[in-house]
């Protein structure tokens, strides 16, 4: 059954791979791995009774003026032993022109396929805002349309599959199926924007080295028509269930440092920085920072003491 499973889900993953989208437009986060519902509405916990609740913040580029920042909030939790429920908002802004804000719900169906592992299946609904401000923005005509604001809103609807045991999760996912283009044909512009459907093969594993160190290595692959496959990966040391560091790569464009806390057993903290190591080093754009936020809520008091196996992931 396991190597069934496996199959089924890099099966899905090469044909999302082969279908097409453009650009790569979604918000991109460094420690993805503690923030999966965004990408993947089949995440699942499976931590009965618990509330889970995280947030980003990343601010791009530090050398560039009106670069971008986004800003993340997500919580997540089972309803019972087969369903699990999330939210999701997203706030990714472009020096104060350009604001996208995305707020989708998330239902994930799990099902057990050993002693050990689960697979489930979701889906995420909801909305996204776009809007632009480019008064602010001087430009040699005034009257191209190129440049005025506007106000739109679009639907977003996505589906993942997530298989995942106590140390390890393999996942595929579209997190919004549907596309749309911004002033299309308006005014005699053929197109300026395009937002196109972003595939993600996503994975990770936990290797106990002694009682008290652990490896955990991760990836993600995303892919979208038009431009390079993007390929994450990192590997961690959590110290005591408590300490995590680590270094990441993400293929032909930064190298990453990671590290994070747990200060109580309901609350960790976490900070990443991306050095560029693409042709944007030659500009000096500066590194990117990134904060992280995890707070665990038990709601019925069912893990009395927290003494539960560690939240990896």
């Amino acid at each position: 059954m396991k190597k069934t499973v496996i199959k089924y889900l890099i099966f899905a993953g090469i044909i999302l791979f082969s279908l097409k989208g453009m650009s790569q437009q979604d918000p991109l986060f460094t420690q993805y791995m503690y923030n999966m519902s965004v990408i993947n509405p089949g995440y699942a916990t499976d931590d009965p009774g618990m509330l889970n609740l995280g947030g980003i913040y990343r601010s791009q580029w530090q050398n560039v003026d009106g670069a971008p920042t986004t800003a993340n909030f997500f919580a997540h939790t089972p309803i019972n032993e087969r369903v699990e429920l999330g939210l999701t908002v997203v706030h990714d802004e472009i020096g104060g022109w350009i604001k996208e804000n995305n707020i989708t719900a998330d239902f994930a169906y799990v099902l057990p396929v050993s002693d050990n592992s689960k697979l489930s299946f979701g889906a995420k609904g909801g909305l996204t805002t776009f809007d632009s401000n480019t008064s602010g923005i001087i430009v040699n005509d005034p009257d191209d349309p190129a440049f005025n604001s506007f106000n739109e809103v679009f639907p977003v609807f996505g589906v993942g599959a997530f298989w995942f045991g106590d140390n390890y999760y393999l996942g595929v996912s579209a997190p919004n199926l549907f596309t749309s283009k911004h002033l299309e044909n308006e005014q005699g512009i053929q197109m300026i924007g395009e937002e196109n459907i972003h595939y993600y093969l996503t994975g990770g594993y936990v290797f106990d080295i002694s009682e008290d160190v652990r490896l955990k290595p991760a990836f993600m692959v995303r892919g979208v028509q038009d431009a390079p496959l993007t390929v994450d990966a990192t590997a961690n040391v959590l110290l005591y269930d408590r300490l995590e560091a680590g270094i990441g790569y993400r293929f032909n464009e930064t190298l990453t440092g990671l590290v994070n806390f747990k200060i109580t057993p309901q609350l960790r903290v976490g900070y990443a920085y991306d050095h560029y190591t693409s042709d944007y080093a030659g500009f000096d754009v500066g590194g990117t920072h990134e904060i992280m936020v995890l707070f665990d809520i038990d709601l019925f008091g069912l893990t009395k003491g927290y003494d539960k196996s560690p939240r990896f992931f």
